[in-house]
């Protein structure tokens, strides 16, 4: 039994004995390999043959389109209201006719106006009489200064009653501010209007006008004079427009501009209708255009990687117009630069760079 045990215990420290034998051969073998593949890691990190792809900057032409949304609008609209209250005694207006400046459109009940202005004239003209006698009187003495200068005011003060009241007359009388076209009737015959009562709009149609907004980032891209060709729904037809006017601000809540252009009208467009807007930039031939993924985007700025004598170096740039695959740069870059297009999370400044792929 003694025998037994002594060949057990001697077998099971030659097992244990093997396990720690391959064991330690396993972790040797692999400690042989390891130093390799952490010496070349290590190489990369610190800076040394980085594999990369790159794109050298050269001059490339660009023309770009923009697309907005935008609504057509009378070149000139005016709701046409009366300036006092009255009854209407005459319209002579037929709806959405065209008219010409000055047309006579509405007329107020003047009688009340026409019978006061003719008593001020004829109070003026009593007046007057008494000035003449009294300034015969003053020749000899028989009154004083002061009483022709009283009756001297009041033939003045008659003649301010009798402007104002001419200009209460005029205001019976509403015509056209511009030519244009007219719109739906909303009073009738017989009706008493105010201030606030509308009794039909005013357009004028030819030309119309059209506004859109861009991204202010087109704001030096787009000037006074630019072509705009744009569709409206149900014409398949393309109009054409010249922008006149950029407004000064930029919308703080879109960030955007606002522009608005004249375009002729033979009449088959209307105020208010929805444009489809199409802007075509000017065309840039020497424009710098880089990879879409070569800028990185920061939190105050962009930035890209370029190649300095071999070794990464990281510069801000300023980005333009964008397309499906590249970017504008139009400030940081110049022509001849070799910008970095891969292998940019593991850039460093400083690193050395080994070239993939050059474009």
């Amino acid at each position: 039994m003694a025998g037994n045990k002594k060949i057990l215990k001697t077998i099971i420290y030659l097992a244990v004995a093997a396990a720690v034998g391959i064991f330690i051969y396993t972790r040797a073998t692999k400690s042989n390999d390891t130093p390799i593949a952490g010496k070349s890691q290590s190489r990369n990190g610190n800076g040394k043959n980085l594999l990369v792809d790159a794109y050298i900057v050269k001059p490339s032409s660009l023309n770009e389109t923009i697309e907005a949304s935008g609504t057509l609008q009378s070149n000139e609209e005016v709701q046409v209201q009366p300036e006092i209250t009255g009854r209407v005694v005459g319209l002579y207006f037929k709806e959405g006719t065209n008219v010409s400046k000055g047309t006579l459109l509405v007329k107020l009940y003047d009688e009340d106006l026409k019978a006061q202005l003719q008593k001020l004239e004829l109070q003026q003209q009593l007046s007057k009489t008494t000035l003449e006698r009294q300034e015969n009187l003053l020749k000899i003495n028989g009154i004083s200064r002061q009483d022709v200068d009283v009756t001297r005011n009041q033939v003045s003060a008659y003649g301010a009653d009798m402007d104002y009241t001419r200009t209460q007359l005029q205001k019976t009388e509403l015509r056209a501010p511009f030519s244009g076209r007219l719109g739906l009737r909303n009073i009738s015959l017989g009706a008493i209007v105010s201030s606030i009562t509308i009794i039909t709009t005013l357009q004028q149609i030819d030309p119309l006008k059209i506004d859109f907004s861009v991204p202010e980032k087109y704001r030096t891209a787009i000037k006074q004079g630019d072509v705009v060709d744009f569709k409206v729904a149900g014409d398949l037809h393309t109009y054409k427009g010249n922008i006149y006017a950029l407004d000064p601000k930029i919308d703080l809540t879109t960030r955007t501009i606002k522009i608005r252009a004249i375009v002729p009208n033979a009449g088959q467009l209307l105020p208010g209708a929805f444009a489809k807007v199409l802007i075509s930039l000017k065309n840039m031939p020497d424009a710098i255009m880089v990879p879409t993924q070569a800028v990185i985007p920061g939190t105050r700025d962009k930035r890209v990687a370029i190649a300095d004598s071999g070794k990464a170096k990281f510069i801000v740039v300023e980005t333009g117009i964008r397309n499906a695959d590249n970017v504008q740069i139009t400030s940081g870059l110049r022509v001849g630069d070799t910008v970095i297009t891969s292998g940019i999370m593991q850039l460093k400044p400083g690193v050395t760079l080994k070239y993939n792929k050059v474009q």
